[in-house]
């Protein structure tokens, strides 16, 4: 087993945001709670809460919109500042990174001194942070989040240390929800289960969790390198003075690298990104891979990487004495600060065995496999949220009930429902129009049908207008009132639907709000 050290930044997608941990802060990835500041947690605020049910827990909940590209470049400045100690620091995500131990422990004085001082490291740079030394990176990152700051398991000490530990931890909900209902709650009950029955009984999968239960890593932090040199690089001249050159020729390098792989049977468990600049700087950093990064996800781990290069070089427009210079030069200053990228390599730093996946029948390429790669390319080419896929939400309303996400961005599977009051009956309409357009509903008299604030109807509708087109309405149904934020004035919401016949046969779903009408959607 490899001694790992593990840096662990608390709460790193809050940090990343400029919320500090004295705050009562989150971070929301599709309406629910990614990440929460300590002050947060205090109140009752946890992750994948939905945004209202945490702020009724937390009313002064300052809230941001996650920014991942944040996360990236900003975690740069922690590698950079491990890196000054040892080098080839690994990261396993934008919070947490690993070094193997035992060469710096030996010259620091000891793993505790170590662990120290790459904490104490990190916490000068101005970020908190946890360290902590164990039997392979999952029981680290463990240690580096326990006591005050981290802790040090003795060597072969894993298991012990692992085993009080609940199953939450392994990340595999599925998992853990199916042994616990078997009596199985804590990593060292699963740990003491035989090898060969987990196997057989909940898959690859779950043997490696079982692994990672007995403190056993699946596999070493330090590298060996492959004797095939599947490395890929790429040439700038003149020196690429712009981001977009690169991440462009990043994706592009990457595709051969993927290529290169699948041709040899092979996958790669971690990346090493190297960037080359005509000042003869050179930027390395290795990316933790496991086979699971895109393309496109790639070239985004390329770009914080030069991002926050360029973020610590002087300001585009000044020259090194910090002067502004004219105006009519920022543009030569730009590509000047840069430093100029003359290339660019990406190279598997570990490599093993491709363990295949399933095909399509008759030898075809599986039709998920084509459309994940197809829009993996327009992604690359027209960005992020050029393409993306309909998922169920929670809400009331028929246009709430189903959010757009760029492709990627979620695991397969729907958004966690809950009960929604107020929340119409099925069937659901068929056709949600992206702006409701205005309508006018009156009574036999011509009058506007109004609903009161104690959701009384003035009169019966006898007519709906929309678009200038009238339509006799021979059935209805309704109000059902939705009074929404009501705690909240500036974001407070309250508007009845109706559900409406005409005589041409259509049925709308209507809403009137402020005492204006409009189609909310429309019945098949």
């Amino acid at each position: 087993m490899t001694r790992v050290l593990a840096v662990w930044c608390p709460d790193w997608p809050v940090t990343a945001v400029g919320v500090d941990a004295g705050t009562a802060g989150a971070v929301v990835a599709q309406g629910r709670i990614a990440a929460c500041s300590a002050a947060a947690r205090a109140e009752g605020v946890r992750r994948g809460q939905r945004l209202r049910d945490a702020q009724r827990r937390c009313p002064d909940l300052v809230v941001r919109e996650r920014d991942t590209d944040a996360e990236g470049r900003l975690f740069e400045a922690v590698v950079e500042a491990v890196a000054g100690l040892t080098p080839r620091v690994e990261v396993v995500r934008p919070g947490l990174c690993a070094i193997a131990a035992h060469g710096p422990a030996r010259f620091y004085g000891g793993e505790e001194a170590l662990r120290v001082l790459v904490q104490d490291t990190v916490v000068e740079a101005g970020y908190d942070c946890g360290s902590g030394i164990a039997d392979g990176l999952f029981a680290a990152e463990l240690a580096a989040r326990a006591g005050q700051g981290g802790v040090v398991v003795p060597e072969g000490g894993a298991a012990a240390f692992l085993a009080p530990y609940p199953l939450s931890v392994l990340d595999r909900p599925e998992l853990a929800d199916l042994l616990a209902r078997l009596g199985i709650r804590t990593l060292g009950a699963f740990a003491e289960l035989p090898s060969g029955h987990v196997a057989g009984r909940f898959g690859t999968d779950g043997a490696l969790a079982h692994r990672l239960a007995r403190g056993e890593e699946p596999r070493p932090i330090a590298p060996v390198r492959a004797a095939a040199d599947l490395s890929v690089r790429a040439a700038f001249d003149p020196p690429a003075g712009h981001a977009e050159q690169v991440v462009f020729a990043a994706k592009r390098l990457a595709d051969e690298l993927h290529a290169g792989l699948a041709a040899a049977g092979l996958a790669c468990v971690r990346l090493e990104v190297e960037a080359g600049f005509a000042d003869g700087h050179v930027v390395r950093r290795l990316w933790r891979h496991d086979g699971r990064l895109s393309a496109l996800a790639v070239a985004e781990r390329v770009r914080w990487q030069l991002s926050a290069w360029r973020d610590g070089r002087p300001a585009a427009g000044t020259d090194p004495e910090g002067i502004e210079a004219p105006a009519g030069e920022e543009a030569a200053q730009e590509a000047a600060v840069w430093g100029g990228v003359t290339w660019l390599a990406l190279a598997p730093d570990q490599l093993v065995p491709d363990g295949g996946r399933q095909e399509a029948l008759w030898g075809r390429t599986a039709v998920t496999d084509r459309v994940a790669r197809a829009a993996d390319r327009i992604q690359g080419l027209l960005g992020h949220g050029a393409i993306t896929r309909p998922v169920l939400a929670g809400g009331r309303g028929p246009g709430e009930q189903v959010v757009r996400v760029p492709v990627g961005d979620l695991p397969p599977g729907n958004l966690p429902d809950g009960p929604w009051p107020g929340r119409l009956a099925a069937p659901a309409p068929a056709v949600v129009p992206v702006a409701a357009p205005e309508a006018e509903l009156v009574d036999a008299d011509g009058a506007p049908v109004v609903v009161s604030a104690r959701c009384a109807v003035s009169a019966p509708p006898a007519a709906l207008v929309v678009g200038g087109r009238p339509a006799a309405v021979t059935g209805w149904t309704g109000p059902w009132p939705a009074d929404e934020r009501w705690w909240d004035p500036a974001q407070a919401r309250r508007r009845a639907r109706f559900q409406v016949v005409t005589d041409d046969g259509a049925a709308h779903l209507l809403t009137v709000e402020h005492g204006h009408w409009h189609v909310e959607a429309t019945y098949d």
